[in-house]
């Protein structure tokens, strides 16, 4: 039978490891309560994917894998856990969903967060972003400039709140 017929190519295709966001130079690794819970679900998924491979005694270890779970170690011990402030003040702080009003009339609602747990899709901004930066310390009823490749948004800021944490999440 030709080799074109048997199953001896088909290995699994490595794992795809995608690269965190630097965090920039001298700036903390602020998490939220999510954000830790999710770097270390990562790492636990990540820890049992390197077991895998030993134990199916693959060839040399993904060196990606390896790459990637020294750099989540690493950022899990430097994250820096920010809890939502109780009571919760008007402003936004890190941690704060904040829902504005576009020029264009369009709502959209943020939530400030730590750099891992960015995703622009979901509206979670990391608080390095130019967006949560111009956000940071507004009120509802105040206007944020924002600075884009195209000029500069107005936003107005309508409403500012936090999550509270469950008081049964294990931290």
């Amino acid at each position: 039978m030709s080799k074109a017929f048997t199953k001896d190519d088909d290995a699994a295709p490595p794992p795809l490891v995608p690269r965190r966001a630097p965090l920039p130079a001298g700036q903390p690794n602020y998490v939220t309560l999510r954000g830790l819970s999710a770097l270390r679900a990562e790492l636990v998924a990540l820890r049992a994917e390197h077991g895998a491979q030993g134990a199916r005694g693959e060839g040399p270890l993904d060196t990606a894998l390896l790459e990637r779970l020294a750099e989540l170690e690493e950022r899990l011990a430097t994250a820096e856990l920010v809890t939502p402030p109780t009571p919760a003040p008007p402003e936004a702080r890190f941690g704060a969903t904040v829902t504005v009003l576009t020029e264009a009339g369009a709502e959209r609602t943020y939530s400030i967060v730590g750099v891992d747990e960015a995703d622009a899709g979901a509206g979670r901004i990391a608080f390095v972003a130019p967006l949560s930066r111009a956000l940071l310390g507004k009120r509802a009823g105040d206007t944020a400039t924002v600075r884009t490749p195209h000029g500069s948004d107005e936003l107005e800021v309508l409403r500012v709140s936090y999550e509270q944490a469950d008081s049964s999440t294990d931290a």
